[in-house]
């Protein structure tokens, strides 16, 4: 089966180039419908896209330049944001330019919707996917999970430790594992927390007192919540001058598990504006039924079921 994959990827592949820069294998894609990648160059006034293939110039028409462009349901700014991006496409044709070189007739609509016929309505919840980040909203997170088709991860499903915008973890072109949450109307929802490992997994890389790094999230009157990793946070004696967001310096008094707690003290604190790093998984399965972040011991329970 064809390997469906967020755009940007494929074009990284040697096969995907080598027919790429051939004219007789692109006939022989064409003939047998092989997604393949290129970047477009240009979007002209009919909005009809340009792509550079390497051996020749492609074609992508306006009507074909995504699912729902043709029916309306879909605005033309899907098309005119892929200029100087990579995008999808099956060949459908060969056509002479007005210079009469010859011209790949490209759609990446085709392309798309033998992704979601063979791939994405295949899929079930708490199957783990490959994305790619494609834009973010102060509500969560847009991700290419094939061909350029796009699912909502919304800011709750990101991380444990909560965040303000989903810039704090991601940034546009990132690639990411991702969940599937549901399935709703043809639309899918994806997850991000439960790979990004339980309580335990990500207390245990701390030791009571140690002074370490973390990000200020929330200032209470009981105290101050400071993130250690993505799915971990602390609990720190409140102190004069702290806000969301600065960067802070802390000691580990303790660490609880039975009431899963970490107790802190913040040693100092300051403003600065760090880029997101990619995350780091904790597990490499490729389908979750159930993820219990909490400790067995703890008499709370924090738990994801997917099936």
């Amino acid at each position: 089966m064809t390997e469906f994959l967020p755009e940007g990827r494929l074009s990284l592949q040697e096969d995907n180039t080598r027919v790429l820069n051939s004219p007789r294998l692109l006939h022989e894609a064409a003939a047998q419908g092989t997604i393949l990648e290129a970047r477009a160059v240009m979007c002209d006034a009919e909005h009809n896209l340009t792509v550079s293939l390497g051996c020749m110039k492609g074609f992508i028409p306006r009507e074909e330049g995504a699912v729902g462009i043709r029916d309306g349901s879909v605005r033309d700014i899907a098309i005119l944001s892929r200029v100087n991006r990579p995008v999808c496409f099956t060949v459908t044709g060969f056509d002479k330019d007005k210079d009469g070189n010859e011209l790949a007739l490209l759609s990446r609509e085709k392309a798309q919707r033998r992704c979601m016929e063979e791939y994405i309505s295949s899929l079930r919840k708490g199957d783990v996917i490959d994305a790619r980040v494609t834009h973010l909203e102060s509500f969560g997170a847009f991700a290419d999970i094939g061909c350029g088709i796009v699912a909502l991860m919304p800011i709750d499903a990101i991380s444990v430790s909560r965040i303000e915008h989903p810039k704090e973890r991601f940034y546009t072109g990132m690639d990411i594992r991702a969940i599937v949450r549901s399935r709703e109307n043809g639309r899918i929802s994806l997850s991000h927390k439960e790979l990004l490992g339980t309580w335990e997994e990500n207390a245990a890389q701390f030791c009571a007192g140690e002074t370490v790094s973390g990000i200020i999230r929330s200032v209470e009157p009981y105290g101050v919540f400071v993130e250690l990793t993505p799915n971990l946070a602390g609990l720190a004696e409140s102190r004069d001058g702290v806000a969301a967001g600065q960067q802070a310096s802390v000691y580990i008094k303790s660490i609880i598990p039975d009431k899963m707690k970490i107790k802190l003290i913040i040693i100092d604190t300051f403003e600065d504006t760090c880029r997101a790093q990619p995350p780091v998984y904790f597990s490499e399965e490729t389908h979750i039924e159930r993820f219990l972040y909490s400790p067995q011991s703890c008499y709370k329970r924090i738990e994801s079921i997917f099936s």
